[in-house]
């Protein structure tokens, strides 16, 4: 039985012969074309292989018109640099060199056509090489009956795959379920997926199949898988062992023939070290693997989701879209994605529907995807649920009596707690060490003398007039020292050795606030002490370094 039809351009003959045995040996059909115009009947070719570029070198345009004709792969055999990038610009999928095997060209002809026809059934975009190990490890998996664990975060397509592994397996023609484990509780979730007897609990009025026995002889998906109870999680290694499990109330064990695929955004390993994941069910689950890239790891495929897209949404609401400039195209390969092709897709729906009637510019892109950092912030991290295992397995087994947080709020409750107590005591530290600053320049001032209130940055000041080398020499210090450097008496000194014969008088009006007063006092003194702040301080009945932060709050120059 054929498996397709595929068309070898002649643009080198004998080459051309050679990879029709070679395609024929794979059990396709194969029909030469001359060129561009003999694609009649190209809509159900299932690959177009081109053994070389045409002559005009209107290779782009040549492409277009083949994509225009069919949703065949293309597989050119090109010799020349130049002509290969202008191929892979062109969209061509598979780029080789004319002196490979036939056979090799055939095998991964084969491969390109089992790629798109997974990607038909799927609906999974992506010619990235990421994209195509995925493609290639699905047509693999998807023949065997052994469990399959998909992993990657959310939003890269986890159940896409599935309905893939399952559209390309034996059990195509049966049913296929998706639960979402996350999004039901412990006993509904158990009773969901085995289904009950009647008078099983308080509700249950008629017996009921569950999802195991919906989908017998078909394929199960459990999504967040990593979700699931403890409890449950026991009760389906028996059924990964066993083939059998029992309802909910059920007195016997009923035989059941489905193929299991899980899918999780979590860390499986994390969480069986901390005890909320079965060990055993872990490497049950974890027989084939496949991993999905984010799409943050696989740029260089937001042009193709994003021409889908356009094409899918434009049809179906029937919207014209003029398209994105480079620039804007570029923005968009930059950004991180932290949404991956979900929140690609979505973006791509607000564009067409708010579609200024031009060509999208990166002005119109919103700003949290304009930013360099936009989505950085939002990156996923592997986080394992529940602050201890203990709380965790209580949680998910449904014993949360007392417990009025989930696990993940918990988290995050404490770290902000923890993070409010390192700020107190950050700012404890900033208080000491300020203190001990305004302590040193109390030290130091004192050590050099009296410094009047006003420093006059700039006034000329004499060696003599310096107390010492620490004294910065801007500071007009005049009249301070006499030529020897002994401190000279003021004549604040004077008058308050007079035992304050003068009255210091603070005037007193209504409506002055207790700030106000204060600042006056202060202003009083040190016209009284000429501008001398220990002794101001000293009269004031505080400590010189307090006033020093009262004169800077008020703004006090002289």
């Amino acid at each position: 039985m054929s498996r397709g039809t595929v068309l070898i351009s002649t643009h080198r003959l004998e080459l051309a012969g050679q990879l029709r045995s070679a395609f024929e040996a794979e059990r396709y059909s194969v029909d030469l074309v001359p060129d561009v115009e003999s694609l009649h009947g190209l809509g159900e070719a299932s690959l177009l292989v081109l053994t070389g570029e045409r002559d005009d070198g209107d290779f782009p345009t040549w492409v277009a018109s083949v994509r225009q004709a069919s949703e065949s792969p293309i597989l050119a055999l090109l010799r020349t640099e130049d002509a290969r990038e202008r191929a892979a610009k062109a969209g061509v999928e598979e780029i080789l060199d004319p002196e490979v095997d036939p056979a090799d060209v055939a095998l991964m002809g084969h491969q390109a056509v089992e790629r798109r026809r997974l990607q038909k059934l799927t609906g999974i975009v992506g010619e990235s090489e990421a994209m195509r190990e995925v493609l290639e490890r699905v047509v693999q998996i998807a023949p065997v009956e052994s469990t399959v664990l998909i992993t990657g975060e959310s939003g890269t397509g986890k159940e896409l795959v599935a309905r893939g592994i399952h559209a390309l397996s034996s059990r195509r023609n049966r049913s296929f379920l998706a639960v979402n484990v996350a999004a039901l509780s412990g006993a509904l979730l158990e009773s969901e997926l085995f289904g009950h007897e009647k008078g099983a609990f308080t509700g249950a009025i008629d017996s009921r199949k569950g999802f195991f026995e919906l989908a017998h002889r078909g394929t199960l998906f459990l999504d967040e898988i990593g979700e699931m109870p403890l409890s449950t999680q026991t009760k389906l290694l028996r059924v990964l062992e066993q083939r059998e499990f029992m309802r909910v109330g059920g007195e016997k064990p009923l035989r059941v023939d489905v193929r299991i695929i899980a899918a999780t955004n979590q860390e499986l390993r994390r969480l069986v070290g901390s005890g909320q994941f079965r060990r055993d069910l872990y490497y049950r689950l974890n027989i084939l693997n496949i991993e999905l890239p984010p799409l943050r790891r696989r740029r260089e495929d937001v042009p193709v989701l994003i021409r889908h897209f356009v094409e899918e949404l434009t049809g179906r609401m029937d919207r014209p879209f003029p398209g994105i400039t480079d620039e804007a195209m570029a923005t968009l390969m930059a950004y991180e994605w932290p949404g991956n092709v979900r929140e690609l897709r979505n973006l791509v729906e607000s564009m067409v529907v708010l579609s200024p009637g031009r060509e999208i510019e990166p002005d119109d892109i919103p700003s949290q995807v304009r930013s360099p950092e936009g989505g950085r912030s939002l990156l996923p991290v592997p986080f394992s649920p529940g602050f201890d295992g203990a709380n965790a397995q209580d949680e998910r087994e449904g014993k949360d009596e007392g417990r009025s947080f989930r696990p993940e709020l918990e988290f995050v409750f404490r770290t902000l707690v923890e993070l409010r107590v390192d700020m107190d005591q950050l700012r404890r530290e900033f208080e000491a060490y300020r203190e001990e600053i305004d302590d040193r320049l109390d030290d130091r001032l004192m050590s050099t003398g009296e410094v009047p209130l006003a420093l006059s940055p700039g006034a000329p000041v004499s060696t003599a007039e310096r107390r010492s080398e620490d004294l910065p020499a801007e500071w007009d210090v005049s009249g301070t020292f006499d030529e020897e450097g002994v401190e000279r008496e003021s004549e604040s000194d004077a008058r308050l050795e007079q035992g304050s014969e003068e009255e210091l008088l603070v005037l007193f009006e209504p409506g002055m606030t207790m700030e106000e007063l204060e600042e006056e006092a202060i202003r009083t003194v040190l016209r009284f002490t000429e501008g001398n702040r220990r002794k101001a301080a000293e009269s004031l009945g505080i400590g010189e370094r307090t006033l020093y932060r009262k004169i800077r709050k008020y703004g006090i120059e002289e």
